[in-house]
């Protein structure tokens, strides 16, 4: 078996330029990766009383009710849970897709390129 130190060491240098190149083509990726993971999507209803986080995972990541919102009955106040977390949700599907577009953006040529061969 060789080595890099066999005689071939243009061999090594060319796999550095390589995974060098490599890593800084895929550093948007990375970045756009953890953006991602960072986003939280937040809704409200019955004028601020409760408010809902929903995580990327699409899980309710955090739920809170106002005691006054205990006034508005258990109906009403299941409306308002389920529109908070439903305009959680919207802001959160709006963050993501403005996220993916601007993080995809530097691979657009790549993927034209891809997609007429």
């Amino acid at each position: 078996m060789t080595t890099p130190d066999d005689g071939a060491p243009f061999l090594d240098e060319e796999m550095s330029r390589f995974l060098s190149q490599f890593q800084a083509d895929t550093a948007p990726l990375e970045e756009l990766r953890e953006s991602l993971d960072a986003v939280r999507g937040r809704g409200e209803a019955a004028d601020g009383l409760v408010r809902a986080e929903v995580l990327p995972s699409g899980a309710l990541g955090s739920l809170r009710i106002d005691p006054r919102a205990m006034r508005l009955g258990a109906d009403a106040l299941a409306e308002a849970v389920v529109a908070a977390a439903n305009d959680a949700t919207a802001d959160l599907t709006a963050q993501m897709a403005g996220l993916m577009t601007d993080g995809l953006n530097p691979f657009a040529d790549e993927i034209r390129r891809f997609n007429q061969d």
